[in-house]
């Protein structure tokens, strides 16, 4: 298996250009998968308050085979919790939870633009970046105007948007943003959760080209956009193989075919979702 490559933030901090989503797993699950996954080796981990698994999640970190210094863990500041105070507070909840002395990447979840305190949030959010408790902050499910807005009222951007993004929805408009600013695009849901999308013929044409899964065809796509995906699975062999994308590539002509279809969401749209 090929080793994992890395991104560069924004704020000088690295991280693995794939990592393991622990979403909808309980906190025995996550314990379990995280432990297994570290020693495939994984060496990023997203959960987030609203997951209600990161003491499973912090669990398997610590018992884990790799030292805590060379894990990525990434948790979410859920939306009950918005504003500047609340978020400390909220903050020190994750970090009780998970067992941590400092988290590595800590994002707001979504943006919530009817209650508006995200920037409020942000702000607390830089300080915790600035006392060391967290090493890089950021942001999931923001739009360009979201984002536009955190830069201009506090003058720092965030290192991170983790968003939905799949061929059946590659968000290229945001992603051309992203690449502006200089913000990695993280994606969930990157297999298309709940859609046809690994039977697809597109996808199984370059699987059978290269000897490879639909998936792990799917994954790389996401590697050759510049997307950092974070599949979830629990189960060895299948953390193995979503692991082991960074051998082949796929051609211009695959990477065009694979997102060639209608785009619609999966998810929630981040002006209107609600999720506290």
């Amino acid at each position: 298996m090929s080793s994992t490559p890395t991104h560069t933030l924004n704020d000088g901090t690295t991280i693995p250009a794939l990592g393991l989503g622990t979403w909808p797993m309980d906190d025995t699950l996550a314990e379990q998968a995280v432990r297994e996954a570290l020693q495939t080796g994984y060496r990023l981990v997203d959960t987030a308050t609203n997951y209600r698994n990161e003491t499973g999640v912090g669990r398997g970190v610590a018992g884990g085979p790799v030292p805590r210094e060379d894990i990525v863990v990434t948790t979410k500041l859920p939306g009950r919790h918005h504003g500047y105070d609340e978020t400390l507070a909220s903050f020190e909840e994750s970090r009780a939870r998970l067992g941590l002395d400092y988290v590595d990447l800590y994002l707001i979840h979504w943006p919530l633009p009817r209650v508006d305190k995200y920037v409020d949030s942000w702000k607390a959010m830089i300080r915790l970046r600035e006392e060391g408790l967290v090493r890089s902050i950021g942001v999931s499910n923001f739009t360009v105007g979201h984002i536009e807005r955190l830069e201009k009222e506090t003058g720092v951007l965030p290192s991170v948007n983790q968003i939905e993004l799949h061929p059946f929805f590659p968000q290229e408009e945001l992603r051309a943003f992203h690449a502006d600013k200089g913000i990695v695009t993280e994606s969930w849901s990157p297999l298309g959760r709940g859609t046809a999308l690994l039977d697809d013929p597109a996808v199984v044409t370059a699987a059978e080209a290269h000897g490879v899964t639909p998936g792990q065809v799917v994954l790389r796509w996401h590697i050759q956009l510049g997307a950092l995906p974070i599949p979830k699975s629990a189960e060895p062999e299948r953390q193995r193989r979503n692991l082991d994308v960074f051998g082949f590539e796929l051609s211009p002509a695959e990477v065009a075919a694979i997102a060639d279809r209608p785009h619609r969401r999966v998810g929630g749209d981040p002006e209107t979702h609600e999720e506290f």
